[in-house]
């Protein structure tokens, strides 16, 4: 009788043992994912003084965590990877081969992001391109053709995107169009939001990454320029950071 008893209690205090140590391990899990700001931008986010991602553009704050994109898009945010090459440097052992990741983020309604990573590994790479897609986050601004009806469509007005010899215009087009363009300006023109837009291109495009960024480019331009008929009757408003 004794004997089964001590093996009960051993048993007992074995089981509470490895209770412990999964709680231990669960505790530090959500520690690990619970979000500690580092910037100043960061804190202000987390304390809900700043509402929006465009409270961020109107100021042209530095986004310098991917938290703070997080936080507001949450699960509207999509990613895409686009292309995955291998890039080779000589060096005196040989040729020392790495992988470039191409990579697209963005919600379909007005915020699109690039990120470009190189790495020893594929799947360093994506998460490098991925973070740095987060950081480079923009809003897209769009327009109408002729006459104001519905929801806005298109590009506002004509901009051209460059990078190396790479020259891509973006033309305003009519409801039904869609987006007429190439494989790599389509992908990142609809994850910006677009659903009409008239594309025309110049320059050695087959260049994967200038092309890319060309297209980028020329989104990043739609919100240089606000025409009259998108300014909106706001007052002047003080800037979180000077708080």
């Amino acid at each position: 009788m004794e004997e089964k008893k001590n093996n009960q209690n051993t048993q007992n205090t074995e089981f509470r043992k490895k209770n412990f140590k999964r709680n231990k391990s669960l505790k530090n899990k959500n520690e690990s994912q619970e979000w500690h700001p580092i910037t100043k931008l960061g804190r202000l986010v987390k304390k809900n003084k700043i509402k929006s991602l465009e409270e961020i553009f109107y100021f042209s704050l530095p986004i310098k965590e991917q938290e703070i994109v997080d936080f507001f898009l949450k699960d509207k945010l999509k990613d895409e990877v686009l292309k995955i090459m291998p890039v080779q440097k000589q060096t005196r052992a040989g040729q020392r081969t790495r992988f470039k990741a191409f990579l697209i983020v963005g919600d379909f309604s007005g915020h699109i992001g690039l990120g470009i990573k190189t790495a020893k590994e594929v799947a360093n790479a994506i998460k490098g391109a991925l973070v740095i897609a987060k950081l480079t986050i923009i809003p897209s601004c769009k327009g109408f053709w002729g006459e104001k009806i519905g929801k806005s469509h298109t590009v506002p007005m004509k901009v051209t995107g460059k990078c190396g010899s790479i020259r891509l215009r973006c033309v305003p087009a009519p409801k039904g169009t869609g987006i007429v363009a190439a494989k790599i300006p389509k992908k990142l023109l609809t994850l910006a939001g677009y659903e009409d837009v008239f594309t025309t291109s110049k320059g050695q495009t087959r260049t994967f990454g200038n092309f890319a960024k060309a297209t980028f480019n020329a989104i990043y331009l739609t919100q240089r320029f606000i025409t009259p008929n998108l300014w909106l009757k706001s007052s002047l408003v003080k800037n979180p950071m000077n708080s």
